[in-house]
Protein backbone atom coordinates (compact mmCIF):
# COMPACT_ATOMS: atom_id res chain seq x y z
CA UNK A 1 0.00 0.00 0.00
CA UNK A 2 2.80 2.38 0.91
CA UNK A 3 4.49 1.65 -2.38
CA UNK A 4 1.28 2.39 -4.27
CA UNK A 5 0.85 5.66 -2.38
CA UNK A 6 4.43 6.63 -3.14
CA UNK A 7 3.95 5.87 -6.82
CA UNK A 8 0.68 7.81 -6.87
CA UNK A 9 2.30 10.77 -5.11
CA UNK A 10 5.19 10.76 -7.55
CA UNK A 11 2.81 10.60 -10.49
CA UNK A 12 0.79 13.48 -9.07
CA UNK A 13 3.95 15.53 -8.58
CA UNK A 14 5.04 14.87 -12.16
CA UNK A 15 1.58 15.79 -13.45
CA UNK A 16 1.57 19.00 -11.40
CA UNK A 17 5.03 19.93 -12.62
CA UNK A 18 3.96 19.26 -16.19
CA UNK A 19 0.84 21.38 -15.78
CA UNK A 20 2.85 24.25 -14.29
CA UNK A 21 5.34 24.04 -17.13
CA UNK A 22 2.59 24.11 -19.75
CA UNK A 23 0.94 27.07 -18.03
CA UNK A 24 4.27 28.90 -17.95
CA UNK A 25 4.84 28.19 -21.65
CA UNK A 26 1.35 29.36 -22.55
CA UNK A 27 1.89 32.59 -20.62
CA UNK A 28 5.25 33.12 -22.32
CA UNK A 29 3.68 32.54 -25.73
CA UNK A 30 0.86 34.97 -24.86
CA UNK A 31 3.33 37.68 -23.92
CA UNK A 32 5.39 37.11 -27.05
CA UNK A 33 2.25 37.23 -29.19
CA UNK A 34 1.22 40.47 -27.49
CA UNK A 35 4.66 41.95 -28.12
CA UNK A 36 4.46 40.99 -31.81
CA UNK A 37 1.05 42.63 -32.07
CA UNK A 38 2.38 45.83 -30.57
CA UNK A 39 5.39 45.79 -32.86
CA UNK A 40 3.00 45.52 -35.79
CA UNK A 41 1.52 48.89 -34.90
CA UNK A 42 3.13 51.61 -36.97
CA UNK A 43 3.34 53.92 -33.99
CA UNK A 44 5.34 51.34 -32.07
CA UNK A 45 7.98 51.59 -34.77
CA UNK A 46 8.26 55.38 -34.43
CA UNK A 47 11.75 56.64 -33.73
CA UNK A 48 13.69 59.89 -33.91
CA UNK A 49 17.25 61.17 -34.15
CA UNK A 50 17.20 64.65 -32.63
CA UNK A 51 19.06 66.81 -30.12
CA UNK A 52 17.93 68.21 -26.79
CA UNK A 53 18.38 71.79 -25.59
CA UNK A 54 21.85 70.95 -24.26
CA UNK A 55 22.94 69.67 -27.66
CA UNK A 56 22.90 66.00 -26.66
CA UNK A 57 21.80 63.50 -29.33
CA UNK A 58 18.53 61.81 -28.42
CA UNK A 59 16.71 58.75 -29.76
CA UNK A 60 13.66 56.89 -28.55
CA UNK A 61 15.95 54.16 -27.24
CA UNK A 62 17.39 56.66 -24.73
CA UNK A 63 14.05 56.64 -22.91
CA UNK A 64 13.51 52.89 -22.69
CA UNK A 65 12.63 51.96 -19.13
CA UNK A 66 10.66 55.19 -18.67
CA UNK A 67 7.11 56.21 -19.52
CA UNK A 68 7.04 59.05 -22.07
CA UNK A 69 4.48 61.70 -23.00
CA UNK A 70 5.43 63.04 -26.43
CA UNK A 71 4.00 66.17 -28.05
CA UNK A 72 4.86 67.82 -31.40
CA UNK A 73 4.53 71.60 -31.66
CA UNK A 74 6.47 74.84 -32.16
CA UNK A 75 7.45 77.86 -30.08
CA UNK A 76 5.75 80.45 -32.32
CA UNK A 77 2.40 78.71 -31.97
CA UNK A 78 -0.06 81.43 -30.89
CA UNK A 79 -2.45 79.40 -28.74
CA UNK A 80 -2.79 75.65 -29.27
CA UNK A 81 0.72 74.59 -28.23
CA UNK A 82 0.82 76.71 -25.05
CA UNK A 83 -2.61 75.35 -24.18
CA UNK A 84 -1.48 71.75 -24.70
CA UNK A 85 1.77 72.21 -22.78
CA UNK A 86 -0.10 73.80 -19.87
CA UNK A 87 -2.42 70.79 -19.86
CA UNK A 88 0.53 68.40 -20.04
CA UNK A 89 2.23 70.19 -17.16
CA UNK A 90 -0.93 69.98 -15.07
CA UNK A 91 -1.30 66.25 -15.78
CA UNK A 92 2.30 65.70 -14.70
CA UNK A 93 1.70 67.59 -11.46
CA UNK A 94 -1.32 65.41 -10.72
CA UNK A 95 0.67 62.22 -11.33
CA UNK A 96 3.64 63.43 -9.27
CA UNK A 97 1.44 63.55 -6.18
CA UNK A 98 1.71 59.75 -6.04
CA UNK A 99 5.34 58.86 -5.30
CA UNK A 100 4.59 55.18 -5.94
CA UNK A 101 4.07 55.76 -9.67
CA UNK A 102 7.04 55.14 -12.00
CA UNK A 103 8.97 57.99 -13.67
CA UNK A 104 7.36 59.83 -16.58
CA UNK A 105 9.38 61.89 -19.07
CA UNK A 106 7.57 64.62 -21.04
CA UNK A 107 9.03 65.47 -24.47
CA UNK A 108 8.33 68.42 -26.76
CA UNK A 109 9.44 67.89 -30.37
CA UNK A 110 9.46 70.96 -32.57
CA UNK A 111 7.88 70.89 -36.02
CA UNK A 112 9.59 74.19 -36.88
CA UNK A 113 13.36 73.55 -36.79
CA UNK A 114 14.08 76.67 -38.85
CA UNK A 115 13.17 78.90 -35.89
CA UNK A 116 13.28 76.46 -32.98
CA UNK A 117 16.94 75.85 -32.29
CA UNK A 118 18.13 74.59 -28.90
CA UNK A 119 18.30 78.06 -27.35
CA UNK A 120 14.80 79.02 -28.54
CA UNK A 121 13.36 75.78 -27.18
CA UNK A 122 15.08 76.23 -23.82
CA UNK A 123 13.69 79.76 -23.43
CA UNK A 124 10.20 78.70 -24.45
CA UNK A 125 9.96 75.67 -22.17
CA UNK A 126 10.91 77.64 -19.04
CA UNK A 127 7.26 78.64 -18.75
CA UNK A 128 6.09 75.04 -18.43
CA UNK A 129 6.89 71.93 -16.39
CA UNK A 130 10.57 71.91 -15.33
CA UNK A 131 11.13 68.35 -16.56
CA UNK A 132 9.75 69.03 -20.04
CA UNK A 133 12.57 68.22 -22.46
CA UNK A 134 12.72 69.97 -25.82
CA UNK A 135 14.00 68.23 -28.95
CA UNK A 136 15.01 69.74 -32.29
CA UNK A 137 17.23 68.87 -35.23
CA UNK A 138 17.72 69.36 -38.94
CA UNK A 139 14.60 69.83 -41.08
CA UNK A 140 15.12 66.33 -42.47
CA UNK A 141 15.37 64.72 -39.03
CA UNK A 142 12.33 66.61 -37.76
CA UNK A 143 10.29 65.54 -40.80
CA UNK A 144 11.35 61.93 -40.22
CA UNK A 145 10.33 62.09 -36.56
CA UNK A 146 6.92 63.55 -37.39
CA UNK A 147 6.35 60.97 -40.13
CA UNK A 148 7.36 58.13 -37.80
CA UNK A 149 4.52 59.13 -35.45
CA UNK A 150 2.06 59.95 -38.25
CA UNK A 151 2.01 63.63 -37.31
CA UNK A 152 0.76 65.97 -40.02
CA UNK A 153 2.95 69.07 -40.52
CA UNK A 154 2.50 71.89 -43.04
CA UNK A 155 4.07 75.35 -42.90
CA UNK A 156 1.77 78.15 -44.02
CA UNK A 157 2.60 81.11 -46.27
CA UNK A 158 4.96 83.79 -44.98
CA UNK A 159 3.68 87.28 -44.30
CA UNK A 160 5.45 90.55 -45.13
CA UNK A 161 7.71 90.11 -42.11
CA UNK A 162 8.61 86.55 -43.05
CA UNK A 163 6.54 85.13 -40.21
CA UNK A 164 4.43 82.01 -40.67
CA UNK A 165 2.34 79.47 -38.79
CA UNK A 166 2.86 75.71 -38.90
CA UNK A 167 -0.27 73.59 -39.11
CA UNK A 168 0.19 70.25 -37.34
CA UNK A 169 -1.62 67.39 -35.64
CA UNK A 170 -2.60 68.21 -32.07
CA UNK A 171 -2.01 64.97 -30.21
CA UNK A 172 0.07 63.77 -27.25
CA UNK A 173 1.41 60.22 -27.39
CA UNK A 174 1.95 57.91 -24.42
CA UNK A 175 4.84 55.45 -24.80
CA UNK A 176 5.46 52.68 -22.29
CA UNK A 177 8.89 51.67 -20.87
CA UNK A 178 9.33 49.23 -23.78
CA UNK A 179 9.00 52.14 -26.21
CA UNK A 180 5.59 50.99 -27.45
CA UNK A 181 2.65 53.28 -28.19
CA UNK A 182 -0.03 52.87 -25.50
CA UNK A 183 -2.45 55.76 -25.92
CA UNK A 184 -2.91 59.24 -27.32
CA UNK A 185 -4.73 62.37 -26.17
CA UNK A 186 -6.21 65.05 -28.40
CA UNK A 187 -7.06 68.68 -27.82
CA UNK A 188 -10.35 67.88 -26.09
CA UNK A 189 -8.72 65.68 -23.41
CA UNK A 190 -8.46 67.42 -20.04
CA UNK A 191 -5.42 67.26 -17.75
CA UNK A 192 -7.42 65.16 -15.32
CA UNK A 193 -8.42 62.71 -18.06
CA UNK A 194 -4.83 62.41 -19.25
CA UNK A 195 -3.58 61.80 -15.70
CA UNK A 196 -6.23 59.14 -15.04
CA UNK A 197 -5.46 57.38 -18.30
CA UNK A 198 -1.69 57.41 -17.74
CA UNK A 199 -2.15 56.10 -14.20
CA UNK A 200 -4.35 53.27 -15.45
CA UNK A 201 -1.78 52.25 -18.05
CA UNK A 202 0.98 52.34 -15.46
CA UNK A 203 -0.97 50.21 -13.00
CA UNK A 204 -1.86 47.61 -15.65
CA UNK A 205 1.55 47.55 -17.32
CA UNK A 206 3.40 44.27 -17.85
CA UNK A 207 6.90 44.36 -19.38
CA UNK A 208 6.92 42.78 -22.82
CA UNK A 209 10.61 42.86 -23.63
CA UNK A 210 13.45 41.01 -21.83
Amino acid sequence: LRQRLAVASAAAAVATAGWLYLRHEKERERRQRHARQLRALALSQGDFELRDTAGNPRRKADFLGTWVLLYFGFTHCPDVCPEQLEKLSRALELLERDAALPPLQPLFVTVDPERDDAAALARYLRDFHPRLLGLTGSPERVREAAAAFRVYVSAGPRDADGDYVVDHSVVTFLLDPDGFFRDCYNRSSTAEEVARSVRRHMENYEPLLP
